[in-house]
């Protein structure tokens, strides 16, 4: 029997030179991390070579590397939030060339001829293949950005403008498109619309500088009172409410246009739909453990509506990062060497971060690989 053509691209490409690649991998359920010898393969004619600066920790990486989705392909390197610099560039290259900034999100590949990515959507490809823990078309394993360098088809790189810093900007390829999408297609990005920020964390907090920098007007919503000077005085948040606060529930019902969910925990949700006027949505980004519960009636009285979102295509991520930019947009970030990941890792698991980890690979991989021979 012939070989299929996926058989015959994955014998290729094993076939291939490939380049050896240092990066921190989880090997079981534990998510305990450690150097580890991967394969890169050689800049293709469409590919981009990127060594990698610095890699922001998402929560997702935490799920993953404990295999919390079902889902984990051992060994992982995680890390979708990568931001570094072009070395190389294959023949066909026209849009990136050695020593400019980029980054890569959550994809490496899809298939680029679906309708999905002719409308590029190509996070919505059936064939999708994400940055870490995915097979990619070649039949080999992904590995993120939790490593020295990887190379990427061109496609799929965003390029950095000067005025973004590479440590600030890394988390805005994972959580700035996933906040920015859904503002900007469920018509939530309108100057002088009111929206709420449901949570302040990695997500919520950029949700809110995006949401400024649309001209909206803003309110967070969250169960933690002590964050409300934060939200208000730093982050430029219009308002506060206490999602626990019976008193300032009721003030602001029906006075929303829509809410970003960014709460990962399972939380009622019907009081929340409630902030909404007549036709508003709540946009569900976060993602909690067990189903939601939602009354028919908090969604059919006033016509609300609830939908779900995740990250967005590579255009609207390259617009998004100029767009952020050309507001000074940028994420929160505690900078971390290689060899404190794993606390990282303990205190992501407690909330304990304000508001994204984002470890210098560029300055502190080779120190931790040489500490642990």
């Amino acid at each position: 029997m012939a070989p299929t053509a996926a058989a015959a691209a994955a014998a290729a490409a094993n076939d291939q030179p490939r380049r050896a690649v240092m990066g921190l991998a989880a090997r079981d359920a534990s998510g305990h991390l450690s150097p580890l010898t991967i394969a890169r393969r050689n800049t293709g004619d469409n590919d981009v070579a990127i060594k990698i600066m610095f890699c922001g920790i998402c929560h997702s990486d935490l799920h993953c590397i404990k295999n919390e989705w079902q889902n984990a392909i051992y060994p992982i390197i995680p890390g979708h939030e990568i931001a570094g610099v072009v070395t190389e560039v294959g023949q066909n290259v026209t849009r990136f060339k050695a020593g400019d900034k980029v980054g890569v999100g959550c994809m490496v590949n899809s298939c680029q001829s679906c309708e999905n990515c002719n409308q590029g959507f190509e996070n919505n490809c059936p064939g999708v293949i994400f940055t870490y823990n995915s097979v990619d078309r070649d039949g080999t394993v992904t590995y993120g950005g939790y490593s020295s360098m990887v190379v990427v088809h061109e496609h799929f790189v965003v390029r950095f403008p000067e005025a973004m810093p590479l440590d600030k900007g890394a988390p805005l390829l994972c959580a700035g498109i996933t906040v920015y999408s859904p503002m900007k297609f469920q018509g939530l990005n309108v100057p002088g619309k009111h929206v709420g920020v449901l949570g302040l964390g990695g997500l919520g907090h950029v949700a809110v500088k995006f949401a400024k920098a649309f001209g909206m007007k803003v309110t967070v919503i969250s169960s933690s009172p002590g964050k409300k000077q934060e939200a208000i005085e730093r982050l430029g948040a219009d308002a506060f409410v206490v999602s626990k606060n019976a008193e300032e529930m009721q003030a602001a019902l029906g006075t929303m246009d829509g809410i970003i969910n960014t709460v990962s925990a399972n939380i009622p949700v019907a009081p929340l739909l409630g902030l909404l006027k007549p036709n508003g949505k709540m946009i569900l980004v976060g993602l909690p453990e067990k189903p939601i519960e939602i009354p028919p009636f908090a969604l059919v009285s006033r016509n609300k509506t609830m939908a779900g979102s995740c990250i967005g295509g590579m255009a609207d991520t390259q617009e998004m990062i100029d767009m952020a930019a050309k507001h000074g947009v940028t994420a929160d970030v505690e900078v971390i060497g290689t060899d404190y990941v794993n606390a990282a890792m303990e205190r992501l698991a407690k909330a304990d971060v304000r508001y994204r980890f984002v470890i210098d690979i560029g300055n502190t991989l080779g120190d931790c690989v040489a500490a642990s021979e």
